[in-house]
């Protein structure tokens, strides 16, 4: 059984390939009389959008999204949300050579050993293309959490990280690498146009952190916030490994280094004095800021030759030509920003479920 879903009470599928005539999402779940267009949606796609500067694919995606149900005048009806996104961009006949070879580093070969075939024009399912039905399935979840704010930016490409001593949140929107630092963002065009040009890739790392989440939300043991957090973030195509808060760095502190000190606030919560934990302690928010981040691979589809294997097992070389992401991480922020918006909506419903609050 292939699994396309994810959420309990707020729950997505996607559905489609990236050669394929469309993709989309249904989303299942969502509360009655919450207000939704298209217009809502679209901010979100247009983020992630392939084709706007020369750092990303220059397939040419206008990703405009049509919804085909669970609305009616404007308000979500509480019957699943159907999502459309036409694919016009294809170029299928620039896979001719991957199927018949497989591509070191993608999932050619695993997808060919499970299912005894594959969709090898762009990748089908296993392409970043999916990742748009996640965006716009967000774009849903943030209806139900109006009061949380998410943001994800990059904070390392290709090794080079970012200053923090630099990092402005106004700086996102003004490069092409939602990077927090203006002189890491001249480092990093240098860095990967070199790359580009040699026929090679880059892996990056990004950040995501969302305020205004209260202290409640998630469940202790099998349920934990920051796990099913960390399996959303992990079902990102290219992404190898996920941490929060401080993540693997607590394993050089000391006990008394790691906490996060508490004293009276004048609100009556706590004051934290640090966020070591990511604002998940337990399993459940603490109402501090949620902090993530992900690291994602180098695109494995580059037109540097590498050894491979054909489908019929004999030694070969191969070289993927077509339009890829030189660093699929610069259009991941978005993605990753999504995928936490459907955790956190999912968690809320859980937590107003059991507590009635």
């Amino acid at each position: 059984m292939s699994l396309n879903s994810f959420g309990h009470l707020l729950r997505f599928t996607t559905w489609g390939e990236s050669h394929g005539s469309a993709i989309g999402a249904v989303v299942d779940g969502c509360p009655p009389g919450l207000a939704l267009s298209e217009a809502d949606i679209q901010p979100f796609l247009d983020k992630r959008r392939p084709g706007q500067n020369k750092f990303t694919t220059q397939r040419q995606e206008p990703d405009e999204v049509r919804i085909l149900s669970g609305v009616y005048e404007g308000r979500t009806t509480g019957t699943p949300i159907s999502l459309f996104i036409e694919n016009i961009d294809q170029r299928s006949k620039d896979y001719s050579d991957v199927a018949a070879k497989y591509r070191p580093g993608h999932a050619d070969y695993a997808y060919d050993a499970k299912y005894g075939l594959r969709d090898p024009r762009g990748g089908g399912r296993s392409s970043a293309r999916e990742t748009a039905s996640r965006v716009a399935a967000g774009a849903v979840a943030r209806k139900i959490i109006p009061g949380v704010t998410i943001t994800a930016y990059l904070v390392n490409i290709g090794g080079i990280a970012i200053d923090r001593s630099r990092f402005d949140l106004a700086e996102i929107n003004r490069n092409p690498f939602w990077c927090p630092d203006a002189v890491t963002a001249g480092l990093w065009a240098e860095h990967l146009d070199a790359a580009r040009k040699s026929g090679s890739s880059l892996g990056a790392i990004v950040e995501c952190v969302a305020t205004g989440v209260p202290a409640g939300w998630g469940s202790p043991l099998y349920h934990k916030l920051d796990a099913q957090l960390a399996s959303a973030a992990m079902s990102i195509n290219a992404v190898k490994a996920v941490e929060i808060g401080d993540g693997f760095a607590v394993a050089a502190l000391r006990g008394e280094e790691n906490a996060d000190r508490m004293r009276p606030g004048a609100d009556g919560n706590p004051e934290f004095l640090s966020n070591h934990a990511g604002g998940i302690a337990g399993g459940i928010s603490t109402g501090q800021p949620i902090v993530l981040r992900m690291a994602l691979k180098p695109t494995s589809s580059i037109l540097t030759p590498v050894e491979t294997i054909t489908r019929d097992g004999e030694a070969a070389e191969i070289v993927t030509k077509g339009r890829h992401d030189p660093c699929v991480g610069i259009r991941a922020a978005p993605v990753l920003e999504a995928m936490v918006a459907l955790v956190l909506a999912d968690a809320m419903l859980l937590h107003r479920g059991q507590t009635g609050r």
